[in-house]
């Protein structure tokens, strides 16, 4: 079971977001990204972005999944046979050429 957290005091428009546009984190109380844990560029205000530390942990709910469906998905995913062009993301179709480029195989 995966854990979520979720902070009920949190003003979620009053966060500080990482300096870092290619990082989803946010900046702690000591000034540095909780994700990637770069320094925060900029004027820091500690007051607002330590609350997030006061967490409450819930329990995510359990997917019910049928495990025989599951384990054929991952039995044909593993077979199936990738386009010999490298730029091409499609799959050799039983015709042996690349369904979405026409590559053969």
């Amino acid at each position: 079971m995966e854990e979520i957290i979720i902070d009920k005091d949190v003003d979620w428009e009053k966060r500080t977001l990482c300096s870092d546009e290619s990082c989803i984190g946010t900046i702690g109380p000591d000034g540095k990204c909780r994700e990637c844990g770069k320094q925060y560029e900029g004027v820091f205000s500690p007051s607002v972005s330590s609350t997030i530390d006061n967490k409450e942990k819930i329990e995510a709910p359990q997917l019910q999944s049928n495990k025989t469906e599951d384990t054929a998905a991952d039995e044909e995913w593993e077979k199936r046979v990738l386009c010999s062009d490298g730029c091409c993301t499609g799959t050799i179709g039983p015709d042996g050429r690349c369904r979405e480029c026409g590559e053969p195989l």
